[in-house]
């Protein structure tokens, strides 16, 4: 697989699976609405989806190393990732109660991100723990802080 499309995919997959759930948990803390959340997601789905892809385009270009090609491949598979991966992530919620949406869903969040941090340490034959717990460990701080902050945003009221 060629590197612009491993680079897409990988910080898509990333992004989207972080980004998707502190908005869920954040909302769900300072919520517990399903439309709310659902919209949320929605608007993360292409707003972020968009915003990161021309991050990628940028910081390619600035790079000076890539083909037009390379970058926009990078552009397009990064949009596209992330924006079927925050999709994913509605599935729970319209199917579930509220609460166990949430776990289910963070669940589905951190077995990717073990599944792509395994096929990282492979691919760079690094010792395959090390690598999942420390992506699992910034993940799960995300979600222990957007909870907090989800709560905190529910006493303003």
């Amino acid at each position: 697989m060629r590197c612009s499309i491993r680079k897409g995919i990988s910080f898509g997959l990333t992004s989207g699976i972080i980004t998707t759930l502190g908005l869920m948990v954040g909302l769900h803390s300072s919520t517990h609405s399903k439309i709310v959340i659902i919209g949320g997601i929605l608007v993360i789905a292409i707003a972020d989806a968009l915003s990161d892809a021309l991050g990628i385009h940028i910081s390619e270009e600035f790079e000076n190393k890539h083909t037009v090609k390379e970058i926009w491949e990078s552009t397009i598979i990064t949009f596209l990732t992330k924006f079927f991966i925050a999709l994913t992530f509605v599935v729970p919620i319209v199917y579930f109660s509220l609460y166990t949406a949430i776990v289910v869903s963070i669940v589905w969040g951190l077995s990717l991100i073990t599944l792509l941090s395994w096929y990282i340490a492979q691919e760079q034959e690094n010792h395959h723990l090390k690598v999942i717990f420390e992506h699992l460990g910034i993940a799960i701080l995300v979600i222990v802080i957007t909870h907090y902050v989800g709560d905190w945003v529910a006493t303003l009221n």
